[in-house]
């Protein structure tokens, strides 16, 4: 049972985000090689915890693990601005696609690395 209230009272959002795993295969991923990080789920957005989750993603990034972010919300992946262009330059680097529930981003592209860097900004 997990210890956070938040998470435990209002389990609709964390059944959307591991529906996630359903659009990554619709994408074209084959289900082996889609991974849930979810170690962040429930945490705090103040910037004072500790996100192992969010540290664990940009690691595989930089190995080279990674293809496609898959978020609800792509901003909401970093709860901060250095941190949210961190994956963005890393995603950029090593050509790893980011998408929400709506569309798909390249951050190498030009428009969409500016929606990206925009929905930062908006949220």
């Amino acid at each position: 049972m997990c210890a956070n209230p938040q998470v435990r009272h209002h389990q609709e959002s964390t059944e959307l985000q591991y529906s996630l795993v359903d659009r990554a295969v619709r994408l074209g991923w084959p289900p082996d090689r889609v991974v849930v990080i979810d170690e962040d789920l429930g945490k705090s957005g103040n910037g004072q915890v500790e996100r192992g989750g969010f540290q664990r993603l940009i690691a595989e990034i930089g190995l080279g693990n990674a293809g496609l972010v898959l978020s609800l919300d792509a901003s909401r992946l970093a709860r901060n601005n250095r941190d949210w262009h961190q994956l963005l330059e890393l995603c950029s680097l090593f050509g790893v696609v980011i998408a929400n529930g709506e569309r798909l981003y390249d951050p190498c592209a030009y428009h969409d690395r500016l929606l990206l860097e925009l929905s930062e900004t908006v949220t």
